[in-house]
C-alpha cells in the first residue's frame, strides 16, 4: 500500500554532482588558508587578540575535530600581534632575607647580559681581588700605617721601658693560647728571668735576698703603670689595625664600584643597584682580604644570576602552547641540589619559571579539559589572573612543595589566556565559578557544521588541497570531493549542513589515500572514499554483526513480518567511538481494567534515565489528549523494552510507546515489518530525534537477515526528512520498493501506516467516526471504567 508520507528515495540521499563542479581535481584549486567555515569564531578570536582590556581572555568552544587549534595558530601567525611587553626576568640572592630570593625584572635580551658581567665580576673576586689589594701602592700605604702605628707604640712604651732598663728590669710579651699579656721580668747577665727562674736562683744562692726583696718591690711598683701604658698602647695598636682596615676596605671598594659602575649604568635598574650595594658589602665583609681557608661559598654561586625568562626578538609576541597543565608546569618549581650526606638543599639557583611567566606580555593557550584533571591547577590559574602575578611556590601547596624552605618574591604577569574546551565545560564552569565569567569574557563559538552549499563545497576542496601541500598526499579528483563533501553531510546529519569536524575528516582523507596509493591510482577517485568510509565501519562494527547474528538465530526475538496486538519495533543506537549503529528493540504492552494507571517497567526497575522518564510521563497526557471522555480513564497498562539488561534513557521511542500501548488498548494489530522513532508531546505531535540515518540502517539490516519482503520500513519524524543521509544500499533498496522510509508529523498517521486501519478525526463534540482506531480506543477505555465500577472495593470484599 502506497502513502502519501513515504520519502522518495531520491530525498533519502544528498548528493553531490561532481561534473558541475568547478575542477577536475585538488591540484586546481587553491589550499585553503586558515580556518575554513567558522566567521563567528574567527571574528571573537580576533577581537580577543588585539584587544588590551582587562578579563578579554578567550574561552574557544566547540566539539573536538572543527579546527580549534589549527584557528589559534594560523591567526596567531596572521596577526603577529607585538607583545604588550617584553621583559627579562631573574632571581639572585637576598642577602637580608636568604629565604627570599630577589626577583629583577630588566629589559628584554639584559638578562643573559646581566648574568655575564656578574660572571665577570665573581672571577674577579675569587681570582684577582686579592691582588689588587696587594699592589705596591697599597704595600706601601700598609707599611706607612704598620710604621706611624709603631712609632706611637713607641713612644708610649719608651719611657717606661727606660726606667724598667735602668732598675733592671725589661717588659716581656707572653703568650696565652689566643691572647697574649706584657709581664715585668728582672735582667740576670743581659737577660730577661722569669719569676720561677729567679727565685730558684735565689735559693741557689747565686742571687741575694735583698736583691729579691728590691726586684719584687720595683715590679709591684711599676705594675700599676705598665697596666696604663698596656691599655694605651693597646689603643694605638686597635687604631692602627683599624686604619689598615679602613685602608683596604676603602680600596676594595673603590675597586668594586668601578668594576660595577658598568653594570649599574647598562642595567638602569634600582632592583640592579641594591643588589650590586649586596654584593660589594658581602665582598668587603666577608673576602677581604681573601678566603685562605676554602670556607666561604663559591663567589659564582653567591653572586650569580638566575635568567628565568629571557627575549631576543624584541617584536614578535611569545606564544607558549601548555600540553601539561600542572601546577608546576604553570607557575614554576624550585629544583633541590644534593650537598654531601644526601640532604637536599634549595636556593635561587633552582627557580625554573612556568608557562604564565613565559608567556608574559604574550599568548598561553591551554586545553581546559587539562587543566582540570591536573589538581590545584585550576585555582592557581584564576588566582593568577586576578592577581595579575606569579608566586612560583605558593605557600598553601604540600608536597613536593613543602620541603622547599624558599618562597621567591612574586612575578608580575600581562598575559592572555587562550582556553579550548567544549560547551559543557563552559556552561559549567561559567555556573560554577565566579573568577570565570569575570575573567574570560570573550568567547569564540566553533560551529561543528557549514552551510550544505556550493561554497562549501568549494571550502571542502580548499582543506584537501591545503593537507595534499602539508603532508604530500595525493590530490582528489572531482569525484572523491563529492564523495567526502557527501559523507560531511553525513556526520552532520542536518538539513543544509555538512560537517565542520575537518580533523575527524582529516582521517579518512590519509587513508582513501593510502588506499589510492595502494591501487597506484595517481588521486583520490570517489570509489576510494566510499571504500575508507566502509572500511571504518566495519571495523567498529563488531556490536551491530554481533546483534544481527542473535537476531538472525532468535536468541534476541525481533518480528520482522506479520502483526501483533501489542509489540512494535522501536529503535534505538549504540556508539562506537565516532561512529554509530542502530538496531530494533521490541517493545510490548499489555492493558486491563484498573486503577494503576500506566507503569514503566524500566522505570521500575531503576533502568529508566530521566529523559525517557519525562517521556513516558508525557503518555498519560497524551492520552486524556486524545481519548477526551467524561469519565476517568481506569486501566492498568505496562510498558517494556524487551530483552534489555541495561539503562535506558532518551525520548525516541515515546511516539512507539504510544501506538504500542493503543494497540493493547484496542486490539489492533501492528505490522511488524515497520519500526518507529519518534518523540512525542501532550498534543500527539512526532518530533526530531538524533541518529535517524543509523535507526533506519539498522532496522534495514535487521530485515535484510530475516529477508525483505517489501513491506517493510521505518517510521521517523517529518522534521527528520532533511536529515537523511542513507547509505546507497538502503536508497536502492527503496528504489525497487523492498524497504519503506515514512516521514510522519503526528500520532494519527503513525497509527495509520501502522496498523493499516483509519485513526479518526475528532469532531466538535470529541467523539471519532465509527470504524476509526480512537474511536475504538475510546469505546475500551469506558468499557475499562464501567468494569471498574462494579468490581467491589477491598472494604466491600471484607464484610460478611
Amino acid at each position: 500500500m502506497k502513502y502519501a508520507s513515504e520519502v522518495p528515495p531520491a530525498e533519502l540521499r544528498w548528493r553531490v554532482d561532481e561534473h558541475q563542479l568547478p575542477f577536475v581535481s585538488t591540484s586546481e584549486v587553491d589550499p585553503a588558508k586558515g580556518i575554513v567555515g567558522q566567521p563567528i569564531a574567527l571574528e571573537a578570536m580576533r577581537f580577543g587578540v588585539e584587544c588590551d582590556a582587562p578579563g578579554q581572555n578567550v574561552y574557544v568552544r566547540g566539539v573536538s575535530g572543527t579546527g580549534r587549534m589549527t584557528m589559534v595558530h594560523s591567526l596567531l601567525r596572521e596577526l603577529k600581534p607585538k607583545a604588550r611587553r617584553k621583559l627579562d626576568r631573574c632571581y639572585v640572592h637576598n642577602f637580608s632575607q636568604p629565604d627570599r630570593p630577589r626577583l629583577i625584572t630588566l629589559k628584554a635580551g639584559m638578562g643573559p647580559v646581566f648574568r655575564r658581567m656578574m660572571k665577570e665580576l665573581a672571577d674577579f673576586i675569587q681570582n684577582r681581588m686579592v691582588d689588587a689589594l696587594n699592589s705596591e701602592p697599597m704595600k706601601s700605604r700598609r707599611e706607612a700605617i704598620k710604621e706611624q702605628t709603631q712609632q706611637e707604640l713607641q713612644h708610649i712604651t719608651e719611657p717606661l721601658e727606660s726606667e724598667l732598663h735602668d732598675n733592671g728590669l725589661t717588659l716581656v710579651q707572653l703568650q696565652a693560647g689566643p691572647y697574649s699579656q706584657t709581664a715585668i721580668f728582672p735582667v740576670i747577665d743581659g737577660k730577661p728571668v722569669s719569676p720561677e727562674q729567679f727565685n730558684k736562683m735565689v735559693a741557689a744562692g747565686k742571687v741575694d735576698r735583698a736583691e729579691l726583696t728590691r726586684v719584687e718591690d720595683k715590679i709591684r711598683q711599676y705594675s700599676k703603670r705598665m697596666t696604663e701604658v698596656s691599655e694605651q698602647a693597646n689603643r694605638v695598636y686597635l687604631s692602627g689595625m683599624e686604619s689598615m682596615q679602613d685602608l683596604i676596605d676603602g680600596e676594595a671598594r673603590k675597586i668594586l664600584e668601578n668594576l660595577t659602575r658598568e653594570i649599574v649604568r647598562q642595567m638602569d635598574c634600582e632592583s640592579v643597584s641594591c643588589f650590586i650595594e649586596e654584593v660589594i658589602n658581602d665582598t668587603i665583609e666577608n673576602r677581604v682580604p681573601g678566603d685562605p681557608d676554602g670556607q666561604l661559598p663559591d663567589p659564582h654561586l653567591a653572586y650569580g644570576v638566575n635568567v628565568v625568562r629571557s627575549h631576543e626578538d624584541e617584536d614578535e609576541s611569545p606564544v607558549i602552547i601548555e600540553n601539561s597543565p600542572s601546577v608546576q608546569n604553570l607557575l614554576g618549581t624550585v629544583e633541590t641540589e644534593f650537598v654531601p650526606g644526601g640532604q637536599s638543599v634549595s636556593n635561587y639557583r633552582g627557580i625554573r619559571a612556568g608557562s604564565l611567566v613565559l608567556a608574559d606580555g604574550g599568548f598561553l593557550i591551554l586545553d581546559a579539559h587539562d587543566l582540570l584533571t591536573e589538581p590545584g591547577a585550576w585555582r592557581m590559574l584564576m588566582r593568577s589572573l586576578r592577581t595579575s602575578s606569579v608566586e612560583i611556590v605558593p605557600s598553601e601547596l604540600g608536597w613536593p612543595f613543602i620541603a622547599h624552605s624558599l618562597k621567591p618574591e612574586p612575578i608580575d604577569i600581562s598575559v592572555r589566556i587562550i582556553m579550548i574546551g567544549s560547551g559543557g565545560l563552559y556552561y559549567q564552569l561559567d555556573q560554577l565559578d565566579q573568577d570565570f565569567s569575570d575573567l574570560f569574557k570573550v568567547l569564540a563559538d566553533f560551529d561543528s557544521e557549514i552551510e550544505r552549499t556550493e561554497e562549501g563545497v568549494a571550502q571542502y576542496a580548499g582543506v584537501l588541497a591545503r593537507l595534499s601541500q602539508e603532508e604530500g598526499l595525493p590530490h582528489f579528483s572531482a569525484g572523491g570531493v563529492a564523495a567526502l563533501a557527501e559523507h560531511g553531510a553525513r556526520i552532520a546529519a542536518r538539513k543544509g549542513k555538512i560537517s565542520a569536524r575537518f580533523g575527524r575528516l582529516a582521517d579518512i582523507v590519509r587513508e582513501a589515500s593510502y588506499i589510492a596509493r595502494k591501487s597506484d591510482s595517481e588521486q583520490v577517485q570517489r570509489q576510494h572514499v566510499e571504500d575508507t568510509i566502509s572500511r571504518t565501519r566495519f571495523r567498529a562494527s563488531l556490536p551491530a554483526r554481533r546483534f544481527q547474528e542473535l537476531i538472525s538465530d532468535e536468541t534476541i526475538r525481533i518480528a520482522t513480518a506479520g502483526k501483533v496486538v501489542g509489540q512494535i519495533n522501536g529503535l534505538a543506537v549504540i556508539h562506537a567511538g565516532p561512529l554509530s549503529y542502530g538496531f530494533p528493540a521490541r517493545l510490548t504492552a499489555t492493558i486491563a481494567a484498573g486503577q494503576a494507571g500506566i507503569i514503566n517497567i524500566e522505570g521500575a526497575s531503576e533502568l529508566s534515565g530521566a529523559i525517557h522518564t519525562k517521556g513516558f510521563h508525557i503518555l498519560g497526557g497524551l492520552l486524556r489528549h486524545l481519548l477526551r471522555s467524561d469519565h476517568p480513564l481506569a486501566f492498568s497498562a505496562s510498558i517494556a523494552f524487551e530483552q534489555s539488561y541495561g539503562g535506558i534513557d532518551g525520548d525516541s521511542a515515546s511516539g512507539a510507546e504510544i501506538c504500542c500501548l493503543l494497540s493493547a488498548l484496542t486490539g489492533v494489530p501492528i505490522r511488524q515489518g515497520i519500526a518507529m522513532t519518534g518523540a512525542i508531546d501532550q498534543l500527539g505531535h512526532i518530533q526530531a530525534v538524533g541518529g535517524v540515518n543509523e535507526k533506519i540502517e539498522g532496522f534495514f539490516d535487521a530485515c535484510k537477515t530475516m529477508g525483505l519482503d517489501g513491506h517493510q520500513g521505518v517510521l521517523i519524524p517529518r522534521a527528520n526528512a532533511g536529515d537523511l543521509m542513507l547509505r546507497e544500499e538502503v536508497v536502492q533498496a527503496c528504489g525497487k520498493g523492498q524497504f519503506h522510509v515514512y516521514a510522519v508529523s503526528d500520532v494519527c498517521e503513525a497509527l495509520e501506516i501502522l496498523t493499516a486501519m483509519p485513526a479518526g478525526d475528532r469532531d466538535e463534540d470529541g467523539n471519532y467516526p465509527d470504524g476509526t482506531l480512537l474511536n475504538l480506543a475510546k469505546c475500551r477505555a469506558a468499557e475499562f471504567w464501567r468494569k471498574t465500577l462494579t468490581q467491589p472495593t477491598a472494604q466491600d470484599a471484607n464484610l460478611p
